[in-house]
């Protein structure tokens, strides 16, 4: 099999990987990739496929398997066991958070993962799951090399108005900025507008990465002016169970109220959100499906907030040539592509209902002055290009 690079990308209730030959010259072939779904939930499942897309595996595990992340990591090694014959040449991590330090991908040292942990409090649903594969690498298999890759990084190229906030200079010496996230999914978009759509890769591009994670990015010639999520993932767009943009002073109320630092912070990062809203749950299908008016109510909101910020975003831009869905939400779901496109028809977007139906490339209609999209991303695909650049000293 030559030399392997084996992509981990740990997330709060999931953990993909993907495997990639690598060439003496440094090319890259996807060998075949998976998940451990539902991780600490009541129907957790691994499935995997190779790079044709056919079927390796797909079944339900054990609850108590995949209880938490040191469970689903125990199921990936031991499936990946039998079909690597040697030890991955390199192992590249989704890392969320960055902080101030870190504007691009780099190899792990033991003082590099100690900085990464100090960040956990700012991305606390996300940095410690994707640290956790990171120690135990570390521990067991100290001579492979791990690479970081940051959702942060993309973001680096946006002004000092724009990452600011406003707050004394102090603060902004200390770390407190705006950093934006799913940063690893905008590059790849980035990168893969010029390959399908020539027309609009160098123009003025807004993408929505929409899943249970969500923001948006303005991107001008495929960098980033500016996004919606800023100092931490709480920012922005309205997601599963985290609330988007709030009014600060809500927290602060909040500890008015008595409430504790971990009661809020488990309130923000797990129970608001479409979950709050709805009170039936965090997952879009299910709130479409649903007949209650929480579930419509919760629907509404995120197709408005996201609307919104859309609009705002054009501020950055300096105007919108095109606009692309991405992520599960995005890529899946036309009632809410079309329900954002609703929002914006004073903008001159039009959707084509048979194109958005079918989840085409493109679906807008023809007389649509906005081009919308549907492009799948593809964030494990950029982490290990920028692990093969590291280990190869292409950066």
């Amino acid at each position: 099999m030559g030399d392997v690079i084996l992509v981990v990308n740990a997330g709060s209730s999931s953990l993909k990987f993907q495997l990639y030959g690598m060439s003496g010259d440094g090319v890259l072939t996807m060998l075949l990739g998976g998940q451990v779904s539902g991780i600490g939930g009541e129907r957790p499942a691994f499935h995997a496929k190779d790079a044709q897309g056919h079927r390796l595996a797909s079944h339900p595990l054990d609850p108590a398997k995949a209880a938490d992340l040191g469970g689903a990591q125990d199921v990936m090694a031991d499936w990946l066991q039998d079909r690597i014959p040697s030890p991955p040449v390199a192992v590249g991590h989704r890392i969320v958070h960055g902080g101030p330090e870190m504007s691009g991908s780099v190899q792990i040292t033991g003082e590099i993962l100690e900085y990464l942990d100090s960040l956990v409090p700012l991305a606390p649903l996300h940095q410690h799951n994707n640290l956790a594969p990171v120690h135990v690498i570390f521990n067991h298999w100290p001579h492979i090399r791990q690479v970081a890759c940051f959702d942060t990084a993309f973001h680096r190229t946006q002004g000092k108005v724009v990452e600011r906030f406003a707050l004394p200079q102090e603060f902004y010496d200390r770390g407190v900025r705006r950093y934006g996230f799913h940063g690893l999914s905008y590059q790849y978009i980035a990168d893969r507008l010029p390959e399908i759509l020539p027309q609009v890769a160098g123009r003025r591009v807004i993408a929505a990465h929409l899943g249970s994670g969500a923001s948006a990015c303005a991107m001008v010639g495929g960098v980033s002016r500016e996004t919606t999520m800023g100092f931490t993932a709480l920012d922005g767009l309205p997601m599963g169970t985290r609330p988007g943009r709030l009014d600060a002073g809500v927290v602060l109320w909040m500890l008015e109220q008595g409430m504790q630092h971990d009661e809020i912070q488990d309130l923000l990062y797990n129970r608001s959100g479409m979950k709050g809203l709805s009170g039936i749950s965090n997952d879009m299908r299910t709130l479409l499906a649903s007949d209650a008016a929480s579930a419509r109510l919760a629907v509404d909101y995120f197709t408005y907030r996201a609307a919104e910020s859309v609009a705002g975003l054009c501020v950055a831009a300096e105007g919108l040539d095109a606009l692309v869905f991405t992520a599960g939400v995005g890529e899946n779901s036309p009632e809410i592509r079309a329900g954002i496109c609703r929002r914006l028809e004073w903008m001159g977007i039009q959707v084509d209902e048979a194109a958005n139906a079918s989840n085409a490339l493109t679906i807008s209609g023809p007389d649509s002055r906005i081009s919308v999209h549907v492009v799948p991303t593809n964030e494990e695909q950029v982490i290990a290009q920028e692990t093969r650049d590291v280990i190869m000293n292409r950066s």
